[in-house]
Order: structure tokens, then C-alpha cells, then sequence
């Protein structure tokens, strides 16, 4: 399908031939026929993508600051890696769309095929197609149009930004900023009965505000302004402000307090300076508020990617009935977008598009339309990228999942003259070709199929949420394939059960190689360390204390069914980092927790207590209360009069008959490298990196932990 991307490093826009989208849970597919351009938004993100790094780091301040933070817990050429990588991305533009609905997940029953459609979010994007989550798209009602209906969004922009103003019949509200979100609010005031005054620098703008309702609509640069609002006001000021303007200057905000009544209100739906004169906000006690988007549910994961809707008697307008109440007034003609519409391209032409809005054309923009004429469908799910390799004899690698992990640890690692890169596959086919267009892989696609079914690829890596680990485990076994898997190999008893099912009957028939990434055992220092006590005969007792940081409650990882919380989805690393180190297998645990008050416990600050089959005893102490800057990772190994001290996988301290050796790496070495490269030999000569065995119980060890904490008794592996 065709969609219009932008370049993150240069800021070159292209019109490119991409996978369609995966359908997912608690979502829709959708053919678009009409995107709206939201031309101050746009442009603005647009012109940010052109300017220079240094432009672009200062504009993010946050990111920087996060980026700072990074390098200490995971060093700088790793982080380096990271952030190179995703400049090297194409990103999607636009979020408001209308077309048809084509694909309904299962666990979706709010929609039907054939169902006509407004769509809001990232995801509905300026393309052909687009998967939409259900909170984010709303039914069309006979007579409102596709073309009119991309709007919907933005209009859902302004509709918020009114109701925060709480307008009441008769009152009169101010609107300064008179762009495409500017028109449609003073339209939308004018339908819940307010008297409107318009405000812009632009007399084009003024005069269209007029023709489509407003009450009176002024340049900022009118001589007497202030008195002639007031007098328009009987001298007590508006009512209410709504800034929708865009400008780094704060003065729409400070005009708004000049024009306020006595405890009137002023919302900001634009994105504005925003310095408060102290003498008018706080003379009139004025009631300052900033409109997040299109109302309560933006941004909440679990309701827009979820599909988990707010209780109507206590969020009475979400974003999404905020959406269905746009299309209602387009219904009933009380908001006009036709003469709000300018511009109309076909996607073939959409560069047009972005070439009028930057404003170096001389024509006037304020709707702009992105016409999809040729319907696309959702049936070829792959696109090629590269032309095939002419190596002979070499490992075929497909790879499912590509994110940001996969992309600095796991595939630059990959380029050997041992490997082709055949194919990769993630549920966004932007994201798909971007890492194919970067990695050098032949094709991309959206659909795990065509990676772990093809007859040309050897080998399959898989690099998803955790939740689908263990189910693309057993579906690339069962199709004879070697596999890869980033850790936890799965997230219950019942998918384990499946994976050894799969395992075994596929050893019988070949000689196939099953790896998780447990790639601290690959790292040098501990390597080293584990060679420090090679000459020692006897149990050791391993201290592996854990930084891991804070991760807020709704990350991806604390849930219970994509991500499977911490302990499986990360302490599996140190369990098996243990049984390396030592010579056995675990075969009980007692696990101990922070307590949150009553039963409730925290599982991500946690003590593990590992006895294993050798008399080994390893302890994890697994910390998110802890401070960012002390290094992330320490293991302390004592054994027959000898320790080792491996510090944060750059550093590696031994001590012997009273002698102390250092030895010291330039950056963080966690083993990625190494992990992946003797995996590769490992496949071509047959043998196994980490016995199955101990795959199985590693990852069975991270369940007997959890129950250990529920239980608060020693749990037998």
C-alpha cells in the first residue's frame, strides 16, 4: 500500500510502497478514502524533522535527558547504536482519516465489514490502509460523506477544547487563532448557542470566520481592539477565551487576560508561549486550562490500545464520543467542513500537499484533503526491499519482531557472510521496511506467516512483546525452522508444555537448534569470572544484585498478559547468568517482597533465594526503588577462599590469596555480540549453546518465584 513517510535524520518526505498493516486484537482495518492534513501540526512536526541534529536535540529536551540517563546503566556505543538507528527510520504522518471498514478482530464487536468510518490516533495515518483500535474510530451516519468525515479528529480537537470552557447559552466566547481548528470551533460554539469574536492576524481568516457564524471576528492588529470587544460585552469582558492559535509568542495568552471578564476562563487548545502576566490573571482571578487532544482517554493505553472504555455516568465525553458527537453535528449541518476545504491531492500527489502548507507556495491553505482513489486491499502482506543475495550455501535468517531492542542488540550482528537476511516482519509495515531498508533484508512484511512458513529461510529470530514468544516458538518448530527466541521463552506453565512438545518432536526428526537470549553468560567479564573458578570443585555462592529501575504502572511489560511482569520477563536473565556460573540446575526458591500494606506486594523489588542441584546458592536481589545513577548490574561470586566481582559488565575484580587483579573493558559488554554469533555457528554445526534443559528450567523457576511470593513459602522447581 502506498503512505506518505518522513525521514527522521534529513527530513526528506517520500510516497512509498509499504506492508499493509496487521489486523491485531480489539481492532479494525480500514481502506481510507480521505486523510485531512492538519496543516499548523504538521507543519510543524515536518519543519522539526528538517533541521540539524543539534536543532533537533534541543527541541527535546526530555529525550536528551533520557538518552544522558541511558548510557550510564548501558554505556555509550550501545546507546550510540540506539539513537543513530532511529533517526535512520521513516515516520508516518497524519491522524484523521475516513473510509471503510475491510478487517474485524475477533474480540471486536462494535464493528462489521463494510461499516463506513471516521478514525483518530497515530495509526490512522496518510495512508491506503490502517489498523485502528476500536476506542478510536466511530460509525458514519447516512449523509455524512468520507470526505467530510476526515475531519473528525481535529474537529474532536476543538469540540474538546469547548466543552473544557464549559459554555452556557447567551455567553459570549473569544476564539483567537482563526486556523483550520480556530474556523471549526466558532462553528461548534455557534451550535451550543454562545456569541463568538474572532481573532487572527490574517483578514482571509477574519472574513471566513464571519461567513461561517461568527457573531464579529477583528485582526489582532485592530486599532481599538479591547474597547471594541468590550463594548460588544457591555463592558464586562468575554466569558471565556479559546486560544487555538500557533505561535512561540505569548501573546494570545496575554491578550486572552485583557479580554476577559472578572473569573472568566481561558482554555488553550493551540500550542502557544505561555507566560502569564501576573496583573490580569490574578486582578480577575482568572481560571487558566490546556486541552489535552480530543478528550479524556487520549494518550491512556489501556483505553485506546485496550479497548477499555470509561464509565459513561462518570466520563460522560471520551475522545471517542467526543468523535461520534463531531459526526453528529456534521449530520445535522451544524458544522460546515466544505468550505473549510482548499486542497484536495491524490495520494500520488500528496508531496504537493506538504510543498502548500509549509506556506512557500502562494496559495492559501486551510483544509487539505489526501484522496485514496485506487483501493487498496489487505491481501499481499509482503513488499520487497532488497534484491535477493547471490551467496551459496549460507543460514537463512527470517527475523518476527523488530524493535528497538532487536535493532541495536540483536540484528547488526547478523551480518556475516554465514547469513542472508531473507525476511522481517512487524505488525506496522513502516516499521517493517524501515528495519529491512536499514539491515539489508530482501523483504518486509506484517504477517508472521511469511517469515516462520517459507520454504527459503533456515533460521527464525523473534523479538515480539512477550506474549507471543512461546506461540511463534512452537508455529517456527513445527515448520522445521532453528529458533531464536529473546527471553522469556514463555509465560505460563501451559505455553512451556507446548514448547517441550514441540522441541521434542521436532529433535526426532532433525537436528534443530532452540536458543533463548540469555546473553549475560556471553559477556567476557563473566566469562572471566567463571574461568577465575574453574579449578574449584565445590558449590559457590553467587550475590547478583539488580538496578533495574522504575517502569510505570502501565508499561507493556507489567501486564499480566503481554508482558508478564518483571520477574518473568526479565529475572530469568540472572537465573540463568547463575546457573552458569555454577554447575547445576535450581531446584527450590524463596522469594521475599516490599509489602504495599495488607497482601499486596511489589514485584519488582523482590529477594531470590536459589538453591541448585550442585549445593550452589545464588541470591537475586531484584530493585526498582533504587537511585538511576548507581550502575544497573553487580555479581559477587565467593568460592574456596577466592571472589569475584563483576560490575556492571564492564569491570571484572578477582581476589585471591590476598592479591587483587582488575581487569577493566572500555564500555559495557553484555555479550549480545557473542550471543548471536556462536548461535549461528552453533546452528551450522549442529550443537546446543544452553542445554534445552536448562531453557526449561530457567523459565520454570521465574513461575516458582512468583508463587514462592504469593505463597511466602519455598517453592521446589
Amino acid at each position: 500500500m502506498k503512505q506518505v513517510t518522513q525521514e527522521m535524520k534529513k527530513g526528506t518526505m517520500h510516497i512509498e510502497e509499504v506492508p499493509p498493516p496487521a489486523l491485531r486484537s480489539g481492532g479494525v482495518i480500514v481502506r481510507n478514502e480521505y486523510s485531512l492534513i492538519s496543516a499548523g501540526t504538521e507543519r510543524s512536526s515536518v519543519e522539526k524533522r528538517k533541521g540539524s541534529l543539534l536543532t533537533k536535540a534541543r527541541s527535546n529536551p526530555d529525550q536528551v535527558k533520557l538518552v544522558l540517563d541511558q548510557i550510564k546503566q548501558q554505556g555509550v556505543w550501545s546507546v550510540y547504536r540506539k539513537v543513530m538507528s532511529k533517526l535512520e527510520d521513516a515516520n508516518a504522518l497524519g491522524y484523521s482519516t475516513a473510509g471503510t471498514v475491510i478487517a474485524v478482530a475477533e474480540d471486536v464487536d462494535d464493528f462489521a465489514v463494510g461499516d463506513r468510518v471516521a478514525c483518530g490516533g497515530s495509526s490512522a495515518s496518510h495512508g491506503e490502509l490502517s489498523y485502528v483500535p476500536k476506542n478510536l474510530c466511530v460509525k458514519l451516519p447516512p449523509g455524512v460523506s468520507a470526505r467530510e468525515a476526515a475531519y473528525t479528529t481535529v474537529g474532536a480537537i476543538a469540540l474538546q477544547g469547548v466543552r473544557l470552557t464549559g459554555p452556557t447559552l447567551g455567553e459570549t466566547v473569544v476564539v483567537i487563532g482563526l486556523g483550520l481548528v480556530g474556523q471549526l470551533t466558532v462553528q461548534i460554539l455557534k451550535a451550543a448557542g454562545c456569541s463568538v469574536i474572532g481573532i487572527d492576524l490574517d483578514p482571509r481568516s477574519v472574513s471566513l470566520a464571519k461567513s461561517l457564524g461568527a457573531d464579529a471576528a477583528f485582526r489582532r492588529s485592530t486599532p481599538g481592539l479591547l474597547s471594541d470587544i468590550r463594548s460588544r460585552t457591555r463592558g464586562m469582558g468575554a466569558d471565556a477565551i479559546l486560544i487555538t492559535a500557533a505561535t512561540k509568542s505569548s501573546d494570545p495568552v496575554q491578550l486572552a487576560g485583557e479580554l476577559a471578564r472578572d473569573k472568566g476562563r481561558v482554555v488553550l487548545v493551540g500550542d502557544v508561549g505561555i507566560t502569564l502576566p501576573r496583573s490580569s490573571y490574578y486582578a480577575k482571578e482568572l481560571e487558566f486550562k490546556i486541552s489535552r487532544s480530543y478528550g479524556p482517554g487520549r494518550y491512556d493505553k489501556e483505553y485506546e490500545e485496550k479497548g477499555h472504555d470509561y464509565p459513561l455516568g462518570y466520563v460522560r465525553w471520551t475522545e471517542k464520543r467526543n468523535m461520534e458527537e463531531f459526526v453528529r453535528l456534521l449530520a445535522e449541518k451544524k458544522v460546515d467542513v466544505k468550505s473549510l476545504t482548499t486542497h484536495t491531492f491524490p495520494i500520488a500527489e500528496a508531496l504537493k500537499a506538504y510543498t502548500l502548507i509549509s506556506g512557500k507556495g502562494k496559495e492559501r491553505a486551510i483544509g487539505v484533503l489526501i484522496e485514496y482513489p485506487g483501493g487498496a486491499t489487505a491481501g499481499q502482506s509482503a513488499v520487497t526491499v532488497a534484491a535477493p543475495s547471490k551467496s551459496k550455501g549460507t543460514l537463512a535468517v527470517g527475523f518476527i519482531g523488530a524493535g528497538n531492542f532487536a535493532q541495536s542488540s540483536l540484528i547488526p550482528y547478523l551480518d556475516s557472510k554465514n547469513v542472508v537476511l531473507k525476511g522481517v516482519c512487524t505488525s506496522n509495515g513502516l516499521n517493517a521496511k524501515n528495519v529491512a531498508r536499514k539491515f539489508g533484508f530482501q523483504t518486509a512484511t506484517t504477517d508472521p506467516k511469511d517469515i516462520y512458513a517459507s520454504k527459503e529461510i533456515d533460521t527464525v529470530f523473534i523479538a515480539t512483546r512477550h506474549n507471543l514468544h512461546g506461540p511463534l516458538c512452537v508455529e517456527a518448530i513445527g515448520h522445521h525452522k532453528h529458533v531464536f527466541v529473546e527471553k522469556p521463552l514463555a509465560l505460563n506453565e501451559a505455553e512451556l508444555r507446548e514448547i517441550i512438545k514441540a522441541h521434542d518432536a521436532a529433535t526426532k526428526q532433525s537436528h534443530l537448534r532452540l536458543m533463548v537470549g540469555f546473553n549475560r553468560r556471553f559477556a567476557p567479564t563473566v566469562r572471566r569470572a567463571k574461568e577465575f573458578f574453574a579449578d574449584l570443585n565445590e558449590p559457590l555462592f553467587v550475590v547478583y544484585r539488580v538496578n533495574a529501575g522504575f517502569i510505570p504502572s502501565d508499561h507493556w511489560v507489567h501486564d499480566p498478559v503481554e508482558g508478564g511482569g518483571r520477574i518473568i520477563g526479565e529475572v530469568c536473565h540472572f537465573i540463568d547468568t547463575i546457573q552458569y556460573l555454577t554447575r547445576g540446575e535450581p531446584v527450590s526458591v524463596f522469594a521475599q517482597s516490599l509489602s504495599l500494606g495488607g497482601k499486596r506486594t511489589q514485584t519488582d523489588n523482590v529477594s531470590i533465594t536459589l538453591r541448585l542441584s550442585d549445593g550452589s546458592v545464588g541470591t537475586i536481589v531484584y530493585l526498582a526503588n533504587g537511585d538511576s545513577s548507581v550502575p544497573k548490574e553487580r555479581i559477587e561470586i565467593s568460592c574456596g577462599g577466592k571472589t569475584a566481582i563483576v560490575d556492571n559488565f564492564k569491570a571484572l575484580e578477582t581476589y585471591a590469596g590476598g592479591a587483587k587483579r582488575v581487569h577493566e573493558s572500555l564500555s559495557i559488554d553484555k555479550g549480545h555480540k557473542t550471543e548471536v554469533e556462536e548461535f549461528i555457528t552453533s546452528v551450522h554445526l549442529a550443537t546446543d549453546l544452553i542445554p534445552f534443559q536448562s531453557l526449561v528450567a530457567t523459565t520454570r523457576t521465574t513461575f516458582k518465584i512468583i508463587e514462592s511470593l504469593q505463597t511466602g513459602l519455598p517453592v521446589s522447581v
